[in-house]
């Protein structure tokens, strides 16, 4: 592909409920030629995650929202293509956030090379990085888990949830899955360890949640919000921890539905809720990557990723978080 030749994905309007593909319009432009300072960076690929579903709104948060008819940006692992930066040269593997496009120029300031110790480049995006640390941290810093207790993930077959499980396995923890289908069962009952999957989806997810949860819930890390959580919280122990990570259940609703009041069950249990950005952990994300590669070198985390073909395909495959289509950590590989 010519260098000076670009795609880039934009925000072509404002999802009203579900997103939709014509959310989403792919342009044809044309790169800038470098100026000193500046770097080429070609993508590999790109990551999608449910929070950005937040971004398409416009409505104050933690990070600004997408602009409409402006590029949407995200996490990318990309090369550097041509370079007039002393700190990069070309064939160098970089993350950042950056644009959805075939090419993105930086001055370097919001690039960090790769680790060369990193065996897979993807990983960089997923176990390796925001959802393996968002595991980590949420777990280990808020979660607090002790050997002997039972922890209860959501979405657990989902880039965080099946990190956040298999580190309750590591640490002792009596570990029950939640997800929502019967592969996505197998695959964290099988493959990564899980003692219980449940299916939510099942007419006795209630009985199955209250019999593989016999002696209650003393952690849970909730993925998804809604129905589920209130379920799982109505079977908290005294002194349990709720984690807080995301509400994918409710980020295509208009309107938040109130669910149970659920206070007076954390108030009668002393128990703990409390929600978190991986942000607020920045400062010790070397700590994280460090550990969460020692683990999946000896075999005590494991991975899947998800990959679609094609930065044109980068919205299709976004729109797959919300119906549950991914197992493990969804990615596009936008370039070989």
């Amino acid at each position: 592909m010519d260098t000076k030749l670009n795609r880039e994905i934009l925000l072509a309007a404002r999802p009203q409920g579900m997103v939709e593909l014509s959310n989403f319009k792919l342009v044809h432009t044309r790169v800038s030629n470098l100026e000193e300072g500046e770097v080429l960076v070609k993508t590999r690929y790109l990551t999608v995650d449910p929070y950005m579903r937040g971004r398409m709104n416009d409505r104050p948060s933690y990070i600004e929202p997408f602009e409409v008819d402006k590029a949407i940006t995200g996490e990318i692992v990309g090369e550097i293509v041509e370079s007039k930066n002393a700190h990069f040269h070309p064939g160098d593997l970089v993350i950042g956030f950056m644009n959805w496009a075939d090419f993105n120029i930086s001055d370097g300031n919001n690039l960090r090379a790769l680790d060369p110790q990193i065996t897979s480049p993807s990983t960089a995006l997923g176990v390796l990085g925001m959802p393996g640390l968002t595991a980590y941290f949420g777990l280990l810093k808020i979660g607090k888990p002790k050997k002997g207790e039972t922890m209860v993930v959501s979405g657990a077959a989902g880039a965080v949830g099946s990190v956040v499980g298999q580190i309750g396995k590591i640490h002792g923890c009596r570990v029950v899955g939640i997800a929502g289908s019967e592969d996505k069962i197998r695959y964290i009952e099988q493959e990564l360890g899980f003692d219980a999957g449940i299916n939510y989806k099942s007419d006795s997810f209630l009985k199955d949640l209250t019999k593989a949860c016999s002696n209650g819930v003393d952690i849970y890390f909730d993925n998804v919000g809604g129905e589920i959580s209130d379920a799982v919280i109505m079977r908290i122990n005294s002194h349990a921890r709720v984690v807080l990570c995301g509400q994918i259940s409710m980020y295509n609703t208009e309107k938040i539905e109130t669910g149970p009041r659920l206070n007076w069950i954390l108030l009668t249990k002393s128990a703990l809720m409390q929600g978190f950005i991986v942000t607020d952990f920045a400062a010790h994300y070397g700590e994280g990557i460090q550990q969460l590669n020692q683990w999946v070198n000896e075999g005590k985390i494991k991975y899947r990723e998800s990959f679609i073909e094609g930065l044109e395909n980068a919205p299709k495959a976004f729109l797959g978080l919300f119906k549950g289509e991914n197992i493990g950590k969804q990615l596009v590989r936008a370039s070989s």
